[in-house]
């Protein structure tokens, strides 16, 4: 439900073509990615389907960014575990090869990647370095002769088990500057193992990655990524992400609680007659409305250059929330049915709890927003 007519901003073919990936992603992959959620298996031929869709070149086309934020909300509304691999493939893997790699590296890896016929992981976190990261890294670049050498370990890092490359931030030994390197995954010392058990986006294959002593040619490094800095304009683009993710978990959240409340009779009446449930209804819907509204606007600083840092953190942190609250009031509102997959809200209650705290936890980011208000910087 887009009550501000959000979509209504967008040209006609962007409008249509909006619509063209909603049919898809609640046609063809809502229902059928439970399945792979329930066993916390990688969906390979439901992601076939959104590369033939055009999905996994989505940030190299000519739209706009509210376009580009729409689409990733309506994957997020279908599944948000898909959502992360069409979204950190875009704005982290794709984003990141196309704005920072070199000629060779976007000629030989972005074709395929916008195909979805080759994979790559975005490899800052550390086991040991998570939201201290900037001043943390541990990983270690080693120059010698024609070669570097990298060692070091990553964690929680997506598609890591699967992907053909890693993006590996490092830190060089010799000039203690903090760049990025592009490891393939067959070298040898590159060992990857999957994070098990995780309660949300179990579709997205975390990974453990242990790094020995990896030899890399020298032209692997990616030479716009000079210092941290580059790091963090990815990672501001990727927190405005979330946010278009938490839209989506919003929309989900209403179109499985609406649906729910007027198909289901108790005490002989729909359950949608009742106050208690409307009051909710009501409450979700507002959430939604007012982050839309909020996406929308960040959209507009993006198209104009505007965006910061404080911009994206607000928005990741605040979308977040709100769909953290709306999950857990849909989960309520469907009672005992509320805890199984088969419902739906159960896998988003617990994706949301996965978006509330990645791409910067919550808290980080409100720290980042409170050091914008008071200039007083609290991470320590």
């Amino acid at each position: 439900m887009d009550l501000l007519g959000i979509e209504q901003q967008l040209e006609p073919a962007e409008r249509s073509r909006l619509h063209q990936v909603r049919r898809l992603m609640q046609e063809e992959i809502r229902t059928q990615a439970i399945e792979y959620w329930d066993k916390e298996a990688f969906a390979a031929d439901l992601v076939r389907k959104l590369g033939d869709a055009g999905l996994g070149g989505l940030h190299l086309g000519n739209h706009s960014r509210l376009f580009d934020g729409l689409i990733h909300a309506e994957i997020a509304r279908a599944d948000i575990s898909l959502s992360s691999v069409v979204g950190i493939h875009n704005e982290l893997v794709v984003g990141m090869i196309d704005s920072l790699g070199s000629a060779e590296q976007r000629a030989r890896w972005l074709p395929r990647l916008s195909r979805f016929e080759a994979f790559g992981a975005f490899a800052l976190t550390e086991p040991e370095h998570g939201s201290d990261i900037a001043g943390g890294l541990g990983t270690e670049a080693r120059r010698e002769g024609d070669e570097y050498v990298i060692t070091g370990s990553k964690r929680w890092i997506g598609m890591g088990t699967l992907a053909d490359f890693a993006l590996v931030w490092a830190r060089d030994t010799d000039t203690d500057q903090v760049g990025a390197y592009l490891v393939e995954s067959h070298r040898p010392g590159y060992r990857a193992s999957k994070i098990e058990n995780k309660i949300g986006l179990r579709i997205m294959q975390n990974a453990d990655i242990e790094l020995d002593q990896v030899r890399i040619p020298l032209a692997n490094k990616l030479p716009g990524a000079r210092d941290f800095a580059a790091a963090n304009d990815l990672l501001m683009r990727s927190r405005a992400w979330v946010g278009w993710q938490a839209v989506g978990a919003l929309m989900a959240t209403l179109d499985i609680t609406t649906a729910y409340a007027t198909g289901r009779e108790q005490f002989g009446k729909p359950l949608a007659s009742f106050q208690l449930v409307q009051q909710p209804l009501a409450e979700i819907a507002g959430h939604l409305t007012a982050c839309l509204a909020m996406m929308g606007e960040v959209a507009r600083k993006q198209e104009r250059g505007e965006l910061q840092m404080v911009d994206a953190a607000l928005a990741k942190s605040t979308a977040t929330r709100l769909a953290r609250h709306s999950a857990a009031q849909g989960r309520a509102l469907l009672g005992g049915n509320g805890v199984v997959s088969g419902h739906e809200m159960a896998k988003v209650f617990c994706d949301v709890e996965i978006i509330h705290t990645y791409e910067g936890t919550y808290e980080i980011n409100s720290l980042i927003v409170g050091r914008a208000l008071t200039g007083v910087g609290a991470f320590v």
